[in-house]
């Protein structure tokens, strides 16, 4: 999946924005305030709102006052959130566009599209398209049609009007689109790790991917290393280099039935519980966990992955989240280090500026003097240091 475009109206700081020609790896930069976490809010709403609904999804955001907090301050329309974006490095531009309002004070979904365009002209297809919790939905695949006129609409009521359609019909088979829309969504990672909640041991259980935020890693440690041993093997390659004396780590299960994580230090004969190591090492095993997932997430968010870790280790670290968007798994990191940025290429900056109290985006490529630095051999990092993103300290 990779997501092209996003328009988003009245969500927070966001009055009236949009991202285009989004690259696979895309680097967030501004100052506190600006809403670097509140544009991965929006990948975490829509996520919440498939498994629950945009009522519970809103109060998760805004607590008690729910659209009312989420809602841009001073208006009064809508919350629309548009993302364009191809399923397939190769596939067809496909839209789709969400719209919250309120019924009797209590949020509902006031219109939700999905809409396909076959080619780089003529009218998208809407193969989802609802109102209010009524609407219609394509039944057959758009490949095997040629005319819209050939398109199977089935009309459905929702049991909700705060339901997403996407959510109910993704588990029927016969919409092949919504369903994979739904899969998508379902799968985004908007991570938000805890050291704290990393360090104590684990019930015995089961886990394949990192959770967001970490308190399964002796779990996933276990997993990659009986299940895919050569990436887990990569993984502790790679954090023995960074991190100086760790020679091993083991998730160990205690008889009391708990998982633990022990690193190895080799210039002592017994292994370190997790409690005791640094909360870089812990972080650095996190990320790479995360990195080197066998089955990358179709997109993944990390706010200041810098956090906790040398700058030394910034650059690496960013090269191996563009490997990772190189591998299907499209990425989105904000950051506040002029050390992590000198690793980021000009294509992949955007910048995020609070002007009259809301908040726009502007791209680094478009900026002429920033460009012409960079084609120089200048890095990113330390043209931003100087002030060259107007609105954009990162002090």
């Amino acid at each position: 999946m990779h997501i092209t475009q996003i328009r988003l109206k009245n969500f927070r700081a966001f009055q009236d924005v949009e991202m285009r020609d989004i690259p696979r790896f895309a680097v967030l930069v501004g100052a506190n305030g600006t809403g670097k976490s509140t544009l991965f809010q929006v990948f975490g709403f829509l996520r919440d709102a498939m498994t629950t609904n945009v009522n519970t999804a809103l109060s998760k955001l805004g607590g008690s006052r729910g659209i009312e907090e989420v809602r841009s301050r001073g208006s009064e329309g809508e919350i629309e959130i548009e993302l364009k974006f191809r399923p397939e490095p190769s596939g067809r531009l496909v839209t789709y566009t969400l719209c919250i309002g309120e019924e009797n004070g209590r949020p509902i979904v006031t219109r939700e599209v999905l809409k396909y365009r076959r080619g780089s002209r003529g009218k998208p297809w809407h193969y989802l398209d609802f109102s209010n919790g009524r609407g219609t939905a394509v039944t057959n695949e758009i490949e095997e049609v040629e005319e819209e006129a050939q398109l199977n609409r089935e009309e459905q009521v929702l049991k909700s009007p705060d339901l997403l359609a996407i959510k109910g019909l993704a588990q029927f088979e016969r919409f092949p689109a919504v369903v994979a829309l739904g899969d998508l969504i379902e799968r985004w990672h908007v991570s938000d790790f805890h050291i704290s909640r990393a360090r104590p041991e684990q019930e015995a259980g089961y886990a394949e991917h990192l959770s967001r935020e970490g308190e399964n890693l002796s779990l996933v440690i276990e997993y990659l290393h009986n299940r895919h041993k050569a990436i887990f093997d990569k993984i502790i390659e790679k954090l023995k280099s960074r991190v100086p004396g760790i020679s091993d780590v083991q998730s160990k299960q205690t008889e009391e039935g708990r998982i633990l994580l022990k690193f190895q230090d080799g210039a002592f004969e017994d292994p370190f519980l997790a409690r005791y190591v640094s909360d870089g090492t812990i972080k650095m095993l996190a990320y790479l966990t995360l990195l080197y997932d066998p089955e990358p997430h179709p997109l993944l968010c990390v706010e200041e992955p810098e956090n906790q870790l040398y700058p030394s280790l910034l650059l690496e670290l960013g090269e191996e989240f563009r490997e990772y968007s190189q591998r299907g798994g499209q990425v989105f990191v904000s950051s506040h280090s002029p050390d992590f940025l000198n690793g980021i290429e000009l294509d992949e900056v955007f910048w995020l500026q609070k002007v009259d109290g809301y908040t726009q985006i502007k791209r680094a490529r478009n900026d002429k003097q920033i460009a012409a630095y960079m084609a120089d051999g200048d890095k990113m990092g330390y043209l931003w240091k100087q002030g060259f993103f107007e609105g954009a300290d990162p002090q």
